[in-house]
């Protein structure tokens, strides 16, 4: 986890901006590096100290420090310096020049520099790059700008792009959430022709083979209890191929040993799985510990799947709540209400359910027994069994909006509220 040595006071930080949201979408984590910063502004080290918690640093050891240029000096006299340096000035050009000799004295020949200034000069920029510095921007900057640089110097531009991993999981245990995910998952694959990844990260206890109607003789255990394996190679050998476009890392669902882990055991199948297709849907169990967490921290898309009764929407808020602070630089999960209309059984509203969390539900699907227990029972897919079903039409709607083919629609407002509104409008 990220290491920061500086703590700064003042007013509160600023809400991260779509625009930065959709600047940090597009860049793919940082390999683990360690990287110290030395700023002589607060408006500078806020935004690099932000840029620490993001997801894609996950991996990175930073530090900031206050002082500039002869804070680092005095630190690497008697210090290694990183793999990175971001470095702060307010020196004039020249006089930036002449310092960086200095700290070029003291510096190993593999670390990367980058140099925050603020002077837009082209002519400076030039000499710093000739001098071997590997950036040069210009003050302000903003913490999406902090991890595009980085990942700019660090993450090789030729490599195979990274696909999109979207994790379900449920606010309790029995909503939904692997049929929702597991259907999402064939959606994505049939109706897009694009090649997705179902990995089912329940070992003990998960649905998908039966879902989809596989026995495969290996899966998910063999590569997590195994790391050292781990390559697409391998990874292709333990795929189970369920249609054309849609592959499954199938849960073992024994209970002959235990299967505890430590934060990071998936991290690299997650990583290798995302190299093998554009869309990797995770399974996560309602389970809360090391492993969990960091999944959920780290996956491109979080979906919470809940049913409407008092201790889901608990539960939910605990999840919203706590994602809020573990992925501070992302839009907030997604929610879907599943089993709604439960006969004789206590309901609360879609929106009174919603308001709390201030989330737009993506979807509300309501209880079909019938539907569901023929589809598991036969181990076939919504889809497959009714492909013109409302509720296949949700499951569709909820892909697009997971790939980024459509948006959540807001829910119109009643008329009372349009007029209140409009009211409002005219004080």
């Amino acid at each position: 986890m990220n290491n920061l040595a500086y703590e700064s006071e003042g007013e509160p930080e600023a809400d991260i901006t779509d625009g930065e949201i959709s600047q940090l979408n597009a860049l793919r984590p940082i390999p683990r590096i360690s990287i110290q910063a030395f700023c002589e502004t607060e408006s500078v080290a806020k935004p690099i100290e932000r840029a620490a918690d993001d997801r894609r640093m996950a991996k990175t050891h930073l530090k900031v420090h206050m002082g500039g240029l002869d804070a680092a000096l005095d630190y690497y006299t008697s210090a290694p310096t990183p793999n990175l340096i971001v470095l702060e000035s307010r020196a004039e050009p020249k006089e930036m020049l002449e310092s960086l000799q200095r700290l070029a004295d003291v510096c190993d020949p593999s670390t990367k520099v980058i140099i925050i200034g603020h002077y837009n000069d082209v002519w400076l920029y030039r000499e710093l790059i000739r001098a071997g510095v590997s950036e040069y921007v210009v003050a302000p900057v903003s913490l999406a700008d902090i991890v595009a640089i980085i990942s700019q110097i660090f993450v090789d531009p030729e490599a195979e792009p990274l696909g999109k991993s979207i994790a379900f999981v449920g606010a309790k245990g029995g909503v939904g959430s692997s049929t929702i995910a597991h259907n999402v998952g064939w959606m994505m694959s049939s109706a897009f022709s694009s090649d997705v990844v179902v990995a089912d990260l329940d070992l003990p206890f998960g649905t998908a083979n039966i879902n989809f109607d596989q026995d495969p003789a290996q899966g998910i255990a063999e590569a997590v209890f195994s790391p050292e394996r781990i390559d697409e190679v391998y990874l292709d050998r333990l795929l189970a191929q369920c249609s054309e476009h849609l592959s499954l890392l199938a849960a073992p669902s024994t209970l002959d040993r235990v299967y505890d882990f430590d934060a990071e055991a998936f991290s690299q199948i997650i990583d290798i799985a995302q190299r093998s297709a554009p869309l990797l849907v995770l399974d996560v169990p309602h389970v809360w510990n090391a492993w969990t967490r960091s999944t959920l921290t780290q996956a491109d898309e979080v979906v919470i799947t809940a049913t409407p009764e008092l201790a889901n929407l608990r539960n939910t808020k605990n999840i919203v709540d706590t994602l809020k602070k573990l992925r501070p630089n992302d839009k907030p999960p997604h929610l879907i209400i599943n089993q709604a209309g439960v006969p004789k059984r206590p309901e609360i509203s879609a929106d009174d359910f919603a308001e709390p969390l201030e989330l737009t539900p993506m979807a509300i699907i309501p209880f079909d027994a019938q539907l569901f227990g023929n589809a598991s029972n036969n181990g076939r897919m919504l889809g497959e069994m009714d492909a013109q079903h409302a509720i296949v039409k949700s499951i569709s709607d909820i892909a697009h909006v997971l790939t980024g083919r459509s948006e959540i629609k807001p829910k119109a407002k009643s008329g009372l509220a349009g007029v209140l509104a409009k009211l409002r409008a005219k004080k």
